[in-house]
């Protein structure tokens, strides 16, 4: 094994200064940089990496078209298995994934893979590096997708390579789903998710917004219209604790509401934008999880003097990425380690105005798995502005109710076969609505492995 030169590191926006702006975080790298990071790929004979990305990228030959200064070429390459890198090389956990496997991870740090995708995909967006889809003709069959999120975009992307008609129905203004709602603008800028957006209209998309399949159009007409259907609404529907003073209080928030009022409705931009939010100045974000993370990093940004982390395990076991974490701690994001809340007191005008929690213990049960368990005795009381719940989302039911034969599990999570088909034949799913609340990167490879599985139901039943 040759000397492995050390991790090329990506300049970031300095803490003190990111909080008070929704610019990207990270810099990102310079052809320079891309190029020496490229070229500490070792080129394994049978790469590991490669197999653990859900939508199958050429890494290895990305790392060395990159290292060559081969950029457009390496661009084609990556948008030849990922028609949308400049977004899941930001937010893709590929720690857990291409990176977690690279061989270098024994000896050093692995490859960058997720910054080196990020990179190309800036590049080629930059130098308006144009892609020739070799497009089949196959508009006489029609495909509708429900659902702008990235399950629904690399479904539409790959089903256009097919060549057929496709159009989305998306109920919000604007297309993107998590991408644009869900993720902010400092992990993830927003004129990145237009812009490819713009170019899988630019494929032959048609992208219906303000369409809200069960209300605008229905489920039964979309079934008639089209040869197949592919639904990819995502996990909309937010998560509760159910305890005591949730639902009455004012200043109580769901994740989702509080971040799409950040992200989408521009609340960030107030006055400038019609959206005010108004945090206060001391918030508590429950859960741990990325979405977590994302809240308390906004809510800083918003004006927030201290925003606090409660979550009921310890830091080990919190399911954001290593990451994320990082960044909100750096930025001043306080973490209470085992502890939960079990009431929400409010003051004479309804607002939230403290939060009674209890001190937990990991306790090994039968099967050896530590649980969160409450202390007795161990309560004591938090003051607080304003509460954001981030613990998890299910499928929005507004839909999925007024299609019953569409068989769901007890949490609402769409049932699929192992080609993404739904109960009903020709209705195909894939995303968070038939995984549950998941990554961006594994919608993109449900969507894109549901339009091969599309493609082979249409042509097997093509006369």
């Amino acid at each position: 094994m040759p000397k492995i030169k050390p991790r090329v590191p990506m300049g970031e926006q300095p803490p003190l200064q990111r909080i008070k702006n929704f610019k990207s975080v990270p810099y990102g790298y310079t052809e320079d940089e891309a190029v020496e990071e490229a070229a500490r790929c070792i080129q394994c004979k049978k790469p590991k990496c490669e197999p653990a990305c859900p939508v199958n990228i050429g890494i290895k030959e990305m790392n060395l078209l990159i290292a060559q200064r081969k950029f457009k070429e390496a661009y084609l390459l990556v948008k030849e298995d990922n028609s949308f890198p400049a977004c899941s090389g930001r937010v893709c956990p590929q720690e857990k994934q291409c990176e977690g496997d690279c061989i270098l991870k024994k000896f050093d740090e692995p490859i960058a893979i997720g910054k080196l995708e990020a990179f190309i995909a800036d590049w080629g967006a930059k130098h308006q590096v144009e892609v020739a889809e070799a497009l089949a003709n196959n508009e006489d069959k029609h495909i509708a997708i429900v659902g702008s999120g990235p399950a629904g975009l690399a479904c539409a992307a790959e089903c256009r390579k097919y060549g057929y008609a496709v159009t989305i129905y998306e109920t919000l203004h604007k297309a993107g789903g998590v991408l644009q709602y869900g993720i902010p603008e400092f992990r993830l800028p927003k004129d990145i998710v237009d812009d490819e957006v713009k170019k899988l209209e630019a494929m032959g998309v048609k992208i219906e917004l303000n369409h809200t399949v069960g209300q605008n159009i229905y489920y039964y007409e979309l079934v008639s219209q089209n040869d197949a259907v592919f639904l990819a609404m995502g996990a909309g529907a937010p998560k509760f604790m159910g305890i005591a003073g949730e639902n009455p209080l004012d200043g109580v928030y769901s994740s989702n509401e509080f971040l799409i009022r950040a992200n989408l409705m521009k609340a960030y931009k107030f006055p400038e934008w019609d959206t005010p939010i108004d945090v206060g100045k001391k918030v508590a974000v429950l859960g741990a999880g990325n979405v977590a993370m994302d809240a308390a990093r906004t809510a800083l940004r918003l004006g927030a003097e201290e925003v606090h982390i409660i979550y009921r395990r310890t830091k080990e076991y919190a399911p954001a990425r290593a990451e994320e974490l990082h960044h909100a701690l750096e930025e001043g994001v306080i973490f209470h380690e085992l502890v939960n809340p079990i009431r929400f007191h409010g003051n004479d005008e309804g607002f939230i105005d403290y939060m009674e929690l209890v001190k937990m213990e990991l306790i090994e049960d039968k099967k050896g798995k530590l649980r969160p368990t409450p202390i007795k005795g161990s309560n004591f009381y938090m003051g607080i502005d304003t509460v954001i719940e981030a613990l998890g989302t299910v499928p929005n039911r507004l839909f999925l109710d007024r299609a019953p034969e569409i068989k769901r599990d007890k949490n609402g999570v769409i049932i699929v076969d192992e080609n993404h088909m739904t109960s009903v034949e020709g209705t195909f799913a894939g995303g968070d609505a038939a995984s549950g609340a998941a990554t961006v990167i594994k919608a993109l490879g449900e969507g894109k492995n549901a339009a091969k599985a599309i493609h082979a139901y249409i042509s097997s039943h093509d006369d």
